[in-house]
């Protein structure tokens, strides 16, 4: 009788981990129908936001869309987070784990373009959706709605949260002051994607980020008359250039300085009292970039005091690098491959060879890349850099591209504008959408992943002793940075 009793448990156990998996599969498939049958509904979310093409901070129309659409679901919503007024959290469920998924929203300056394979402005000079940010918001939306779905039907404890994050772009950061806010300290794991032109979910870092102003004040004299008197802010700010110029010899190859001259005078016969220069600085590492920003700081002093004029100085945004998660990425990557890439259509195939011979490029990637899935890789780091790198410092983060523009297009170019304003990028926008949905499902599912997930993310960090403190310093979120 112990016998059999042993044996029966034991067919039970043994049935129920082999169902696991196909009730598991079962539950995607579903997710993934219910996805593709709101294609068009949100195709055209996305396209409205896409003429809206709203500048960070700015973004209120596209704001309150994102706010409706899951308001209508269900969604309980809290406005203005982090003292952002176009920054919201949406909230279904309750209990652990809580899962959050990032929905950005913000366009970029001088991008505006009609969806066609010409250059096009819709609005000379006018803001576009150079980066993908309408397919990101709505994308990531779709997600956290066929997610809370899966939840109804379930029956199953746990918490989808789409966190709508303002001005990524510039001097933006918007992240930053969410998780200053502690938006994500009960959160266990954030998901995110970005419009791109290929898929991939390989863990990948990015670059740390810090932009400054710097500011000299001199005295002002008659440039002929009397020279001897004045003190040349411009001259300042020359000093400072041309010294970190010379400072480019002795960083790694790895870190990046790039600067504008934003003030140097207002005529030539007139000794400038006041010049300003706007510097962005990037290193792979979070450190890295601290080294480098004293010996900015440094060199920028040494300009004042040879010119005679004084310095100050104003970080306008600080960003982490990217801090990957493999265990959490692995996990994507399944789901990704799952899902497939992005297959055109003859209309579509013609957009995108129109639209190719217009990239400045030798060589361009095939046009297949769009419908395959890149295969996983380790230790990369991009040349880019990102206020979802803040996130990932205290919560564990994974993210994957999805090719929403056609192989070869580049980012922040009229010809992302008019991918993302099309059915190409509104179909790699659903690719994304499908992979997050279904690794949140496997998340909610796998409990001991999150836990293995939280235990990477310590050791990254060096251990417990990790303390969060913003790159960007004390300042409040600069809501009149595109205005």
């Amino acid at each position: 009788m112990y016998k059999l009793q042993k044996t029966s448990v034991f067919v039970c156990w043994m049935l129920a981990v082999l169902a696991g998996p196909v009730f598991a599969q079962k539950e995607k498939t579903t997710v993934v129908a219910q996805l593709d049958k709101q294609y068009h509904h949100y195709s055209s979310l996305a396209q409205q936001i896409w003429k809206l093409a709203e500048p960070g901070y700015l973004e209120h129309q596209t704001s309150n869309l994102l706010q409706k659409e899951l308001q209508q679901q269900g969604f309980t919503i809290t406005t203005s987070v982090a003292d952002m007024p176009t920054g919201f959290v949406a909230v279904y469920g309750k209990g652990s784990p809580v899962i959050s998924i990032l929905a950005e929203m913000d366009a970029l300056p001088g991008l505006s373009q009609d969806s066609v394979p010409f250059r096009k402005p819709l609005v000379p000079n006018a803001y576009g959706h150079g980066c993908g940010h309408n397919l990101f918001g709505v994308g990531s939306v779709a997600a956290a709605i066929a997610v809370k779905n899966y939840l109804q039907a379930s029956g199953k404890s746990g918490t989808i949260q789409l966190v709508g994050t303002p001005a990524e772009e510039g001097a933006g950061g918007g992240k930053t002051y969410l998780v200053k806010a502690g938006l994500f300290d009960k959160t266990d794991a954030v998901l995110h994607w970005h419009p791109g032109d290929a898929n991939s979910a390989s863990p990948a870092s990015s670059l740390a980020y810090r932009v400054a102003n710097f500011q000299f004040n001199g005295l002002a004299a008659h440039a002929a008359a009397a020279p001897e008197k004045g003190r040349s802010a411009l001259d300042a700010v020359e000093a400072m250039n041309y010294m970190v110029n010379l400072m480019r010899e002795h960083v790694t190859s790895t870190t990046r300085i790039h600067y504008v001259i934003k003030k140097g005078g207002l005529t030539s016969n007139i000794v400038p009292d006041f010049a300003e220069v706007e510097y962005t600085i990037r290193h792979p590492t979070a450190q890295g970039l601290e080294e480098v920003w004293g010996r900015l700081m440094k060199i920028a002093q040494a300009a004042a005091l040879g010119t005679e004029t004084t310095m100050s100085h104003e970080v306008l945004a600080g960003l982490y690098n990217l801090l990957p998660n493999e265990t959490l990425a692995k996990l994507m990557q399944k789901n990704l491959e799952q899902v497939g890439g992005n297959r055109y259509s003859d209309r579509e195939t013609e957009f995108a060879n129109q639209i190719r011979k217009t990239v400045n490029a030798d060589q361009l990637p095939p046009l297949s890349q769009a419908a395959d899935i890149q295969p996983y890789r380790l230790n990369s780091v991009g040349s880019a850099s990102t206020d979802v790198g803040d996130v990932s410092w205290v919560v564990p983060t994974v993210g994957l591209s999805a090719a929403t523009w056609v192989p070869g297009v580049p980012a922040h170019s009229w010809q992302a504008v008019a991918c993302d304003g099309m059915s190409i990028g509104f179909k790699g926008m659903m690719v994304a959408a499908k992979t997050i949905a279904l690794t949140a499902l496997d998340l909610f599912q796998q409990p001991a992943v999150l836990q293995q997930a939280k235990t990477e993310l310590q050791q990254a960090r060096g251990g417990e002793g990790f303390v969060y403190k913003s790159l960007a310093g004390d300042r409040k979120p600069p809501l009149d940075y595109r205005k």
